[in-house]
């Protein structure tokens, strides 16, 4: 079977129209692009609900009228009582005595089914054709957040209606992050990817954003249109990764099939190509084990047995169950709590929350850095993690004291908060799932990635389920929880930690022993080992306080 027919089809449009191929560096800049605006569509699809939940809640007040999104108009805007078109308050069946239950009961419709079908999503992607698997959840995603759109249009008030909607959402939804991590791991090698994919990462905070400003700008027209517009992003999102996104090399002809008559696109100019060529054929990429369909996918279970699985994805759990409360609830929470004695109107809490998402994009660009620098994914995700606790407190605590302290202790939260959950998602997943247990013999990635954030996804599920409750009661009970989690997942990496530092401790006396002792060293001559030095500083301190504290 001749490549040309896996290759995705703007991209042959393109290089007929060219007369020549890209080079690698410039399928490597496509595929973090294109990769990034699906996952940007997937978290923009998801966000609708967070910001309508004030509408269809009937406790809320709204202002509708002279509204424009933050980057044109303002950011706080005061809360009143608002006449006009949308007088009728709530919306049946969210507006009785139990409706912040029902509204959570969706969440964890969505959530629940996203987590289980990650699972054979994951094992899915390893065996199908990952441009035609993304495609398709993508279009699918898109056409089920549409339709709980049209529930407004419709006059729907049957809660199933909106359950079964949600539901199926939630299972297109779990094609997306298995397939792109694979497809990133596919191109990106292990150096530097805790940066690369941290910067990439900001694809979710990006995506929280862009659905948060979509879905406010048309709340005014009804709260449908929150819903349709996303899920036309998406839709046509995935149309585009159909267009133009080369999940394997191979596919595009950096390493070709063994058939004997097909030209190999890199050419011998091309010195880059020609390297990864050579690593592909090294690592059993070719020759029949190359294509997208030919590699051995493992199991669930095996999977599973990889040092490092278990334990990063009981951490995810407890981590996305903070960051999903933060996604599924902040503008609920905003709307309701005074800041600097004023309350601000629906719109302007959707809009506000996409700070906190700012932070994040911070926090996973620094989580990856630093844990390149290191080379400590769990040191660095579990520091992240602890430090969450306090800066969660404080928000909490200052957060309503001025608009200033509001915007600053969020993106702190958001930092801290998204930084690890970035970080296990990307970088952790792309390393474990390319691990060298596996011999290079199998494909790995997406089902890895499947059961990571598969299982952090059942927390996503279950934390804003609990806040459906517990805000009824007190928003200090939610924060409790919060705070009860963030521990969790950094103490799930304990043991993690410990082996990252002790084996940062061999590798120092290593270094020490087998060096030869010098008569004079300048300080200024060994400029790159102060360095060095200087960063196993924190590590050194991490591993006295773990150690004495265990």
């Amino acid at each position: 079977m001749s490549n040309n027919h896996r290759s995705p089809p703007g991209l042959l449009l393109v290089r007929s129209l060219r007369g020549k191929d890209w080079t690698l560096k410039t399928y490597r800049y496509v595929v973090l692009l294109v990769t990034f605006v699906a996952y940007t569509a997937y978290h923009a699809s998801r966000k609708p609900s967070s910001i309508v939940k004030s509408v269809l809640d009937p406790g809320q007040k709204l202002n509708c009228t002279g509204f424009r999104p933050w980057p044109v108009g303002d950011v706080f805007i005061e809360r009143v009582e608002m006449d006009g078109i949308m007088k009728k308050r709530g919306w049946a069946p969210f507006n009785g005595k139990d409706g912040t239950s029902k509204l959570g009961a969706i969440d964890l419709a969505f959530l629940g089914c996203y987590a289980m079908g990650m699972y054979g999503a994951g094992h899915l992607g390893d065996k199908l054709d990952l441009r035609i698997f993304l495609t398709t959840g993508m279009v699918g995603s898109g056409v089920f957040v549409g339709l709980f759109g049209m529930g407004y249009f419709w006059d729907i008030h049957a809660f199933t209606f909106y359950l079964v909607m949600q539901m199926l959402a939630g299972l297109f939804q779990a094609t997306g992050w298995p397939s792109v991590v694979a497809v990133i791991g596919n191109w990106f090698g292990k150096r530097k990817r805790g940066l690369i994919m941290g910067v990439w990462n900001a694809h979710t905070s990006i995506g929280n954003i862009t659905g948060s400003l979509l879905a406010a700008s048309v709340l005014q027209y009804g709260w449908g249109w929150s819903f349709i517009l996303p899920g036309a992003f998406i839709f046509v999102t995935g149309v585009l990764v159909y267009l133009f996104l080369p999940a394997y090399p191979e596919d595009v002809e950096f390493s070709r099939p063994n058939d004997g008559h097909e030209k190999a696109v890199p050419l011998p100019q091309d010195e880059e190509a020609q390297r990864l060529k050579q690593h592909l054929n090294g690592n059993g990429h070719n020759s029949g084990q190359g294509t997208s369909g030919n590699k051995r996918s493992i199991g669930l279970l095996e999977a599973c047995l990889i040092p490092g699985v278990i334990p990063f994805a009981l951490c995810l759990f407890f981590a996305k169950l903070v960051a999903y409360t933060f996604l599924y609830w902040l503008p609920f929470y905003l709307s309701q709590t005074a800041i600097g004695g004023q309350y601000m109107s629906v719109k302007s809490a959707g809009n506000l929350s996409t700070l906190f998402d700012v932070g994040g994009i911070i926090g996973g660009i620094l989580a990856g850095y630093i844990s390149d620098k290191l080379r400590a994914r769990a040191t660095t995700a579990a520091s992240f993690m602890y430090t969450a606790i306090p800066a969660m407190l404080l928000y909490h605590r200052y957060g309503s004291v001025s608009k200033a302290s509001n915007v600053v202790l969020m993106m702190i939260a958001g930092l801290l908060v998204n930084g690890p959950y970035a970080l296990i998602t990307t970088a952790v997943s792309a390393d474990l799932g390319t691990h060298s247990s596996l011999k290079g013999d199998s494909r790995a990635l997406a089902t890895v990635t499947a059961i990571i954030d598969g299982t952090g996804s059942m927390g996503a599920a279950l934390g804003p389920l609990l806040t459906g409750f517990l805000s009824s009661k007190s928003w200090d009970s939610v924060f409790y929880m919060l705070i009860a989690g963030a521990f969790a997942a950094g103490l799930l990496l304990t043991h993690l930690v410990i082996s990252e530092i002790k084996e940062k401790f061999s590798k120092q006396l290593s270094c020490e022993q087998n060096s030869p002792p010098a008569k004079f060293a300048p300080v200024t001559s060994n400029l790159e080992e102060n360095k060095k030095t200087a960063c196993t500083i924190p590590c050194v301190v991490i591993n006295f306080l773990f150690m004495h504290r265990i």
